[in-house]
C-alpha cells in the first residue's frame, strides 16, 4: 500500500492524547474514526476539539471553513468494529502493557494485514505491544506530545521486529501533519522521557528534601535553565500518577536505583493528588 492511499485514521482512546491526535489527523485532511469504549470519554473528546479549533480559528491559524471541514472529518464511537477498513492505526489507552497487548491482538485480527498499528504509548516496549500481533514488522511507538495540536515533536520508535518500510511510512505521514518526527531505539522511556523524568523526579526530591520550594525550583529552571515552564508545574500537568509509572518502567526496565521514584511522588499519588486533572497537585488549581 503506498503512503497515499492512507486516508482512513483509526485513533483507540478519546483521552487527552487521543482527541490531540484526531484532531491534528481531522486537520490535516484524513477521515478519522475516534474509539473509546466510555461514552462519557467520547462527548468531552468533541467538546475538547470542537473548542481547540475555535482557539485556532481566533489565533488565525485556522479559517472557519477549515475548522468545519475538520469536524466533519472526524467521526467517533464507542465499537472497534469501526476500525475494520482503516488504513493505519493510533492506540492512545492508558499506559498499562497488558492492556495495550490485548488491544493491539484485537486490532491485529480486526484490521487488513498491511495496516501499521502504532501507539502513543510514553514508555512501554513496542517489541512487547508488536509481539502480541502477527505483524511484529507493522507495530512501532508515534509518541506524540502534548498539547498534540501545537507541539510539533513526534517520538517514532523502532521495535525489534519493526521494518524500515513501516518507519518511513509513519515518518511520512509525520510530514503530511506538520509535525517533525525523531526515531528512537525501543529502550524504557524512549528519548523523551528517558530524560524528562529523572529530571522531575529529582525535582521532587528537592521539594521533599527541603532544597526549596515548588516555586523555588520552578523559578531556577525556568530563569536559570530557560525551560518555558518548571518541572514541578509539568508534572503536574502531565499528572503524577503519569509519571509515577513512567518512572516504574525506566526503574524495572533498567534496573538501576537512580531511576526509583520519589517518596513524595508515591505518596502524592495513593493521596490522589494527581495534577491539574484533580485539582490538587504540587499547585491548587
Amino acid at each position: 500500500m503506498t503512503l497515499h492511499a492512507i486516508q482512513r485514521i483509526g485513533v483507540v482512546g478519546a483521552g487527552t492524547m487521543g482527541n490531540g491526535i484526531a484532531q491534528v489527523f481531522a486537520q490535516s485532511g484524513f477521515d478519522v474514526r475516534l474509539i473509546d469504549s466510555a461514552a462519557g470519554a467520547i462527548d468531552r473528546a468533541r467538546s475538547a476539539i470542537d473548542k481547540s479549533l475555535a482557539k485556532l480559528v481566533e489565533k488565525g491559524r485556522l479559517t472557519p471553513d477549515e475548522r468545519t471541514a475538520a469536524l466533519e472529518r472526524l467521526q467517533s464511537g464507542m465499537n472497534l468494529d469501526a476500525l475494520a477498513d482503516v488504513d493505519y492505526v493510533v492506540e492512545a489507552i492508558y499506559e498499562d502493557r497488558e492492556a495495550k497487548r490485548a488491544l493491539f491482538a484485537r486490532l491485529d485480527q480486526m484490521t487488513r494485514s498491511d495496516v501499521i498499528l502504532s501507539s502513543n504509548t510514553s514508555s512501554i516496549s513496542i517489541t512487547v505491544l508488536g509481539a502480541a500481533t502477527n505483524r511484529p514488522d507493522r507495530v512501532l511507538g508515534m509518541h506524540f506530545m502534548n498539547p498534540v495540536p501545537l507541539m510539533s515533536l513526534v517520538e517514532l520508535i523502532r521495535g525489534q521486529a519493526t521494518s524500515p518500510d513501516s518507519m518511513l511510512r509513519a515518518a511520512e505521514l509525520c510530514m503530511r501533519l506538520g509535525k517533525t518526527a525523531v526515531e528512537a531505539a525501543d529502550y524504557p522511556g524512549f528519548i523523551a522521557n528517558r530524560v524528562l523524568m529523572p529530571m522531575i523526579n529529582e525535582a521532587i526530591f528537592a521539594l521533599m528534601e527541603g532544597v526549596g520550594t515548588a516555586d523555588s525550583i520552578d523559578t531556577v529552571m525556568k530563569l536559570g535553565m530557560n525551560h518555558p515552564m518548571g518541572p514541578l508545574t509539568l508534572a503536574d500537568f502531565i499528572g503524577l500518577d503519569v509519571c509515577l509509572a513512567i518512572m516504574e518502567v525506566l526503574y524495572h526496565g533498567l534496573g538501576d536505583p537512580k531511576y526509583r521514584a520519589c517518596p513524595l511522588l508515591r505518596r502524592m499519588v495513593a493521596a490522589g493528588h494527581l495534577g491539574r486533572k484533580s485539582g490538587q497537585g504540587f499547585y491548587k488549581y
